[in-house]
């Protein structure tokens, strides 16, 4: 998709509210989007991918066990976002203060065709200032951000009543 590839911020539905998106390996489009969402770095934020090949250049398989890799494979595409080893060359804008990144392979048809049209995954973090509820309607991203995104992809929301899941893949924690 050309506006995520030329450094852009896009809002887009996912399973359960909107989320922006950018390009994952573009420092100054993540930089812009934790200044739009008004979020500290050292949180970090998901990507989210279509399929497992996406995530190979930003998860560190090999520090995962069997057992781990199957128990993750098994949850998804689906609205369960799992922190898994990063690789050493991923950007500290997008594991925050971490050496683990959370990822999201995603049943979401939206989803699906914009990581794979990008060629691999995609920031998604909620559309929503810091703090604040994420946005369930185009309305509402438009009162928030106010010709802030570069674009808006226009769908349905999926059915979850709240966002994904997170669970620590090495220790099965659940951490929301």
């Amino acid at each position: 998709m050309p506006v995520i590839q030329s450094g852009g911020i896009i809002a887009y539905p996912t399973e359960a509210v909107y989320g922006l998106g950018c390009d994952p390996d573009n420092l100054a489009a993540l930089n812009r989007l934790l200044i739009l969402k008004d979020r500290p770095w050292q949180k970090g934020l998901i990507i989210v991918a279509s399929d497992w090949e996406q995530l190979t250049d930003y998860v560190d398989f090999a520090k995962m066990t069997d057992e781990q890799m199957t128990e993750a494979k098994s949850k998804w595409p689906g609205p369960v976002t799992q922190v898994m080893p990063a690789k050493a060359s991923v950007s500290s804008k997008l594991k925050g203060s971490f050496n683990t990144i959370a990822v999201r392979i995603s049943a979401h048809s939206i989803v699906q065709q914009l990581c794979q049209s990008l060629g691999k995954p995609l920031v998604s973090t909620s559309a929503n200032l810091a703090g604040e509820p994420p946005a369930l309607s185009i309305e509402q991203i438009e009162h928030v951000f106010e010709h802030q995104l570069d674009a808006i992809i226009l769908g349905e929301l999926g059915n979850q009543n709240q966002p994904s899941r997170i669970i620590d893949v090495l220790t099965g924690q659940v951490l929301r």
